[in-house]
Parts: C-alpha cells; structure tokens; sequence
C-alpha cells in the first residue's frame, strides 16, 4: 500500500461522479430500501466520494496516503460538525452545504467514514491487481 500510484484521472473523476449520483439517490429513496442501507449508505458514499477526490488530485500518491488523507478530511468535517455559529450554520442550511459538511455530528459517521475509505482501498487494490 505504500506504492506509489498512477490513477487515471478519467477514471476517478467518472467514478466521483458515480457515486456521488448513488449518494444523492441512496438519501431521495431512502424510505424504500432497507434500514442499514438507508441509514448508513449516504455516509459510507460521501467518503468514498472523498477518497476518489483525493485520489483524483494526487494521482501519483500510495494508497495509503490518499486514504489517510481522505480519513483525516472526513473526520475534519464531522468534527466541525460540534462547532455552532451563525455563519456556518447559515451555509449548513442550504443544500449543498447540507451535503459537504452535514448537519451534526454523529459517532457512527466516524465508522461509516472508515467503511467508505476501506471500499475506496479495495477497489483500488483490485484495479492495480488487473493491470
């Protein structure tokens, strides 16, 4: 994992697109799937998206840059999430700030985070196997 990398940039930027089109769909049909994966989907996906980003701008890094990077952005967000003033509670009102920095913090964001990077991990590591 310490490897360094050449990821396509193509690649991620269409992979970043679909998950972030499964992230979107797993919260507007939440209702109709079951309860894990309603609950749980939106956050593993936001930091797999995340993890393709990071990917995507440091195309040469390791694998285990790019996930330690992702890791410490995504638990960055969700620990903002404790910090309240109108200001950044304002941008947490509207949509898209809604979908970047979330609303509040949870402790099971933490390990769906993990869970989204480790998918991230594998399919990178499945990529690489096939080259």
């Amino acid at each position: 994992m310490l490897i360094k990398m050449n990821r396509s940039r193509f690649n991620y930027l269409i992979f970043t697109f679909l998950v972030i089109g499964m992230g979107l769909a797993s919260r507007k049909y939440q209702a109709h799937l079951p309860y894990i994966i309603g609950k749980y989907s939106g956050d593993i996906l936001w930091a797999l998206m995340v993890f393709f980003i990071i990917g995507l701008l440091l195309k040469r890094e390791s694998i285990m840059k790019v996930s330690i990077i992702a890791l410490l952005f995504s638990f960055g967000i969700e620990i903002s999430q404790l910090y309240h003033a109108p200001w950044i509670d304002g941008i947490r009102k509207t949509i898209i700030g809604r979908l970047i920095l979330g609303q509040g913090f949870l402790w099971s964001d933490l390990f769906c985070y993990m869970f989204g990077i480790l998918v991230g991990v594998v399919i990178e590591l499945q990529m690489r196997i096939k080259k």
